[in-house]
């Protein structure tokens, strides 16, 4: 049973390695005045994940750190209307210098 188990989730990390789930970037246009924010998702018909916001839409940009073992540093813009929407990937360990 275990084994079954673990070999079907290793299978489906591999697969999320090979769509690149999650994986995409920020794009941050101060000419036109617009921030893309881009994503991959899961295969099928909604698989572009691809978010334009205008830059008069910002409301803040947080930074949030947690310290401990597994220490996490995030940064997330604010959009109004309480929208928080996280710029940093999971699991990309940022320095204090990189977020600044």
């Amino acid at each position: 049973f275990y084994g079954s188990l673990g070999l079907l989730l290793s299978l489906y990390w591999w697969f999320l390695i090979f769509w690149n789930v999650g994986g995409g970037f920020n794009e941050f246009n101060i000419k036109e005045g617009l921030i893309r924010i881009f994503r991959w998702g899961y295969p099928g018909k909604n698989r572009r994940i691809d978010l334009c916001y205008s830059l008069k839409d910002v409301e803040a940009v947080k930074v949030e750190l947690k310290q401990g073992l597994d220490s996490q540093r995030t940064i997330y813009l604010r959009l109004k209307g309480k929208r928080e929407i996280p710029l940093t990937g999971i699991g990309q360990p940022l320095t204090l210098k990189d977020i600044e």
